[in-house]
């Protein structure tokens, strides 16, 4: 048993059967699943924690994958003594791989969804940057139309409602702002400029890449290179949507989940 997670937890489904370890993307939270677990598959038992730095879950440094990992182990420890499936979603793809890699005696498949990987360092700090220098929004509404210019744009209105009552905060000076801490999300920006580890070559593999994100998160040299390692192990999928593949594209999210359990 290790030591006791410093985790949030949200936990969807019945208490007994085969586990889902979901892990949301940089600057989500683990709530984000609901309507995917809730609507989609409801039989199934999905563990979703807000990952450090998010929601809310402990803010303190280390921010880097090797804690992250860290502190999975110890979720899981808590949580189940079988390997689980990880679904991972963009930052959380990638801090799936990390986990399979570490500790494959924990994960019994990946299904990594438009996984963020070795991104272009100069890409990833203009986006730090945007984050440090515009942390807040003077309304709910600024917030909306936010999203719905980035990778939101093709997510149902009710999905995205949720998110703003889940993740939005009250700031201070009477402003609102998404609940995370902006040194710990500025710090993942950078652990996404590293170079990619893969996960152990037995391992049953799924990757979804939206084609709509340019230019692309799933690299083609991460692509690549996990085909060669993985071969016959390795199913991918190409969904015509932007980056927020599981709520833009739910039922078929799903359907690859089923088919992974």
């Amino acid at each position: 048993m290790g030591r006791v997670s410093t985790l949030n937890v949200h936990r969807f489904g019945p208490a007994a059967g085969p586990v889902v370890l979901a892990l949301h993307g940089l600057t989500g939270h683990g709530k984000r699943w609901a309507a995917l677990a809730e609507e989609h598959l409801p039989d199934v038992r999905i563990i979703a924690p807000d990952l450090r730095g998010h929601g809310r879950s402990t803010a303190l440094p280390p921010w880097d994958f090797e804690t992250i990992v860290t502190d999975l182990a110890d979720l899981l420890a808590a949580e189940t003594t079988a390997p689980v499936l990880v679904v991972g979603h963009s930052f959380g793809g990638a801090a799936g791989i990390h986990l399979a890699h570490r500790h494959p005696e924990l994960v019994r498949g990946l299904v990594l969804l438009d996984p963020a990987i070795a991104i272009e360092p100069g890409l990833l700090h203009d986006i730090a940057l945007r984050g440090i220098t515009h942390p807040d929004y003077a309304d709910i509404e600024q917030a909306r139309q936010d999203k719905l210019a980035s990778a939101w744009h093709d997510v149902e209105s009710r999905v995205l409602d949720a998110e703003l009552a889940e993740h939005l905060v009250p700031t201070a000076d009477g402003r609102v702002a998404w609940r995370f801490s902006v040194p710990a999300i500025t710090s993942y920006w950078g652990q996404l400029a590293r170079e990619f580890v893969l996960p152990p070559a037995e391992l049953p593999t799924v990757l979804v890449q939206a084609m709509k994100v340019q230019p692309p998160f799933v690299t083609p040299a991460f692509r690549e290179a996990l085909a060669a390692h993985l071969g016959a192990r390795l199913t991918v999928h190409e969904f015509d949507c932007d980056h927020m593949v599981p709520q833009a594209r739910p039922a078929e999210t799903a359907e690859l989940i089923r088919a992974a359990l």
